[in-house]
């Protein structure tokens, strides 16, 4: 094999998708929401949709608690959100609370995210 400069991709388990130079596994998911044009997604990403019932949305992202990027059991995933107020007036952070309780609400009763 000549060098090109461009890594291989290791192989996890047999069947289990592929690990990214990044080191997060990526598998075969065609048809879900998350998966890219290819049929692929990120493992935790989806094991965090399939949790939660419903795709991530933009601006969500699956956190790994251990930091380990292969450790993808459910327990070891929460939801992290990236969205911020685009303002400072009182009104403006109220408004943004309220939004974030109607989106997030339920599933932290339920103890989802």
């Amino acid at each position: 094999m000549r060098m090109t400069g461009v890594k291989p991709r290791r192989l996890s388990p047999s069947g289990s998708g592929s690990v990214t130079t990044q080191g997060y596994r990526r598998i075969s998911a065609p048809g879900h929401p998350n998966a890219n044009r290819h049929g692929r997604i990120f493992e935790h990403r989806k094991v965090l949709a399939d949790r939660l019932g419903r795709p991530l949305r933009p601006g969500e992202s699956a956190h790994h608690k251990n930091g380990d990027r292969l450790d993808n059991r459910s327990e070891n995933l929460e939801l992290w959100v990236t969205s911020q107020p685009s303002g400072q007036r009182a009104s403006d952070l109220v408004a943004w609370a309220r939004e974030i309780i109607e989106l997030y609400g339920e599933e932290v009763d339920r103890g989802l995210a």
